[in-house]
């Protein structure tokens, strides 16, 4: 009798004991970061369905779960996915798959990598971005001369860095029947004792573009999903994809039915008229994958082709103010339609002239109306008035932007405007979040050059020795929160994604460093160990 009494006293225990969770993944021993409001730190979290289900110790989950996978990060580093707030996610795939000239010291050197590109591809036409004449000797623009007698019958398109500026041979501006004579509002074309140089600024690109060659839909899709793997490669999950056209979103949308694109995108689209009609028309877009809830509008160029709009001129060139690339009643007009919808504006202002402009429209359509994280893009150079017009106008900036243009920034601006430009630590004081990106493929992709200039304000080779205006740097938490959690809040995605918490996209990435603990000088050569994108691995 005693021994059946202890049989069934054991027989309840076992019963009242829980049957244990399946899950997808449980990851233990991590350095995790989770970004979360207090940036509190973890060591294991538990994923189901795509989805963080449950951040605790190791045994606290692996008592209440049982898991498909165990993932040990063996003391790793763990952290959100990164977002990269403003990109142009077909154009680094174009230039993946084309001519890089990044780098390039010498116009020279420019020519060499086009050779060595056209003796392999034997390609129609020749597409290539990359060069900044600031890096070459005497800092001049080049011409078409060489180019001319090179390729007498081939198109060639060489684009400056920051795609605002392009040099063209003859061939590809008879594409667009481009003289002498030609003029375009928002354009320039560089003269030389009164011939073409081959250099056209801005909206006068268009010229060309309207007659180039149409890009194959194949090809499109092979630039898409190269932009893919390099993304992952970098740890990012998620691009805000700065300006997209009706195709482009079609062939995107195309991918992510097939299942072959599956980082996340939030897509500005165009703000042209039609796709303004369109989507103030039909609504959001939002799927797991894709999110259009924006537009994108460029008000000027950019710095370094002196097609940034100032209020003075430029320093440099006396009579030279920028360009307007967009007309400040078509910029009003639109502003006004967008502000009657739940859709968000994205303007590209670079210039004091262009930001002031902006902010001005801004405030005025926006008027009684609260949450609606209307951004900047760059918001590069500002005048001491309107800094205090950023309370409510969220700053989208590219630390890599400062590293970049600080060699010669000052001889564009001079030093009072200096002080205003590329101040990020003051926009994040006025605002309170700051959503940070690179522009790739204007900037590299890496994420952790983002950090590194942002934190030390520096270039890779460490200089300037104590930084560049460094009253402007950024915490190591502020940069990560700018790379995720703020990032996600300027889509209005703060509730999905950018932090390690429960019910949130298991987006998150191993690092082979501690970022937010090694010397800053060590950042840039993070490696990604693995990009997870609803708890599932992307590096093969």
């Amino acid at each position: 009798m005693k021994k059946l009494l202890t049989l069934a006293i054991l027989a309840t225990m076992l019963s009242c004991q829980k049957e244990k969770i399946q899950v997808d993944a449980i990851v233990i021993n991590g350095n995790v970061y989770t970004v979360n409001g207090t940036f509190d730190k973890a060591e294991a979290f538990a994923i189901k369905d795509g989805k963080f289900l449950e951040i605790a110790s190791a045994k606290i989950l692996q008592d209440k779960y049982v898991a498909d996978t165990l993932i040990d990060a063996q003391g790793k580093t763990i952290m959100p996915g990164f977002i990269d707030a403003h990109a142009h996610f077909e154009g680094l795939g174009n230039n993946l798959l084309s001519v890089d000239l990044m780098g390039s010291k010498s116009f020279e050197e420019v020519i060499k990598r086009v050779l060595d590109f056209q003796q392999d591809k034997e390609s129609a036409v020749i597409y290539a971005r990359g060069w900044d004449q600031n890096n070459f000797e005497g800092k001049e623009y080049p011409d078409n001369v060489l180019l001319n007698q090179l390729y007498p019958d081939t198109p060639v398109a060489l684009v400056r860095v920051d795609g605002h500026a392009a040099l063209f041979n003859q061939a590809a501006l008879n594409l667009g029947n481009v003289t002498e004579k030609s003029k375009i509002d928002g354009g320039d074309f560089v003269k030389k004792d009164g011939k073409l140089t081959g250099v056209l600024i801005d909206r006068a690109q268009s010229l060309v573009y309207d007659n180039w060659p149409a890009t194959t839909r194949s090809q499109r899709v092979n630039a898409l999903l190269a932009a893919q793997e390099e993304c992952f490669k970098y740890g990012l999950t998620t691009i805000d994809d700065a300006g997209v056209g009706a195709d482009g979103i079609a062939i995107m949308d195309s991918l992510y039915k097939s299942g072959d694109l599956k980082i996340r995108l939030y897509v500005m689209a165009s703000g042209t008229a039609d796709q303004l009609d369109y989507y103030l028309k039909n609504g959001i877009v939002k799927t797991d994958g894709m999110h259009i809830r924006s537009f994108k509008i460029s008000s000027d160029g950019a710095l370094g082709s002196r097609g940034a709009l100032l209020r003075e001129p430029y320093s440099d060139a006396h009579e030279v103010f920028g360009l307007p690339v967009t007309s400040l009643d078509y910029l009003e007009k639109a502003a006004n339609r967008i502000a009657n919808s739940e859709f968000q504006l994205n303007t590209h202002a670079i210039g004091d002239s262009a930001n002031h402009a902006v902010l001005n429209i801004y405030k005025k359509a926006l008027e009684g109306k609260k949450d609606r994280r209307w951004r900047i893009e760059h918001a590069q150079i500002i005048s001491p008035e309107d800094f205090k017009k950023f309370g409510d106008i969220m700053p989208s900036i590219q630390p890599t932007h400062a590293t970049s243009d600080m060699y010669w920034a000052e001889e564009r601006l001079g030093a009072e405007r200096m002080k205003g430009a590329y101040a990020y630590k003051e926009l994040l004081d006025i605002y309170g979040k700051v959503a940070l990106g690179t522009d790739f493929p204007v900037e590299k992709v890496s994420p952790f050059l983002t950090f590194h200039s942002s934190v030390a304000r520096q270039d890779v080779e460490q200089f300037p020795k104590d930084g560049f205006q460094m009253e402007n740097a950024l915490s190591r938490e502020e940069t990560l929160r700018g790379m995720t959690i703020w990032a996600a809040y300027s889509n209005f995605e703060e509730n999905e994604k950018g932090s390690i918490e429960v019910g949130k996209f298991a987006d998150f990435i191993i690092l082979d460093r501690d970022i937010m603990k090694v010397a800053i000088q060590q950042v840039p050569e993070t490696k990604v160990e693995q990009t997870y994108l609803g708890g599932k691995p992307q590096l093969k």
